[in-house]
């Protein structure tokens, strides 16, 4: 099987600008055109290379950042687990917190849209809340801390 990297995008779900990038990352191979059958400048992709994009996506959906994914794809080849096992509990302690702070966010926000739904006089709470948090952002004041 030898794809195209237009081929090899699509065949994983990406752009080939993505596939471009990961490669001037070094998380891909950039294979260089082969002798016979290509065409000038054309590069040619197999299965290990659709299995690595693939990782790759995986491994950026669960919220690995690039060297992070560099590193797990060198555990693939060494086996690695303790690593492994030590890289994911990491990213879910860092999960945990982000899933925190997203649903402090949607607390607030429910609370500010039943606050502006209570009332159509006087400023809306929902972007009254919002100014107050841009001039909030740098200030050193007691007032902002509430």
């Amino acid at each position: 099987m030898a794809l195209t990297i237009s081929e090899l995008a699509r065949s994983s779900g990406v752009g080939v600008e993505t596939v471009r990038f990961y490669q001037r990352k070094g998380l891909l191979f950039d294979p260089r055109p082969t002798a016979t059958g290509g065409a000038k400048g054309q590069r040619h992709y197999g299965e290990e290379d659709v299995r690595r994009l693939r990782f790759i996506r995986s491994a950026k959906a669960a919220g690995f950042i690039l060297d992070e994914i560099a590193e797990l794809i060198s555990l693939d080849h060494t086996g690695d687990r303790p690593r492994a096992r030590e890289m994911a509990q990491v990213r879910l302690v860092a999960l945990d917190r982000e899933i925190a702070q997203l649903e402090a966010a949607r607390q607030s926000l429910r609370r500010l849209a039943q606050e502006c739904a209570g009332s159509d006089e006087g400023p809306c709470p929902i972007l009254e809340s919002f100014e107050e948090t841009a001039s909030c952002n740098g200030a050193d004041s007691k007032a902002c801390a509430a």
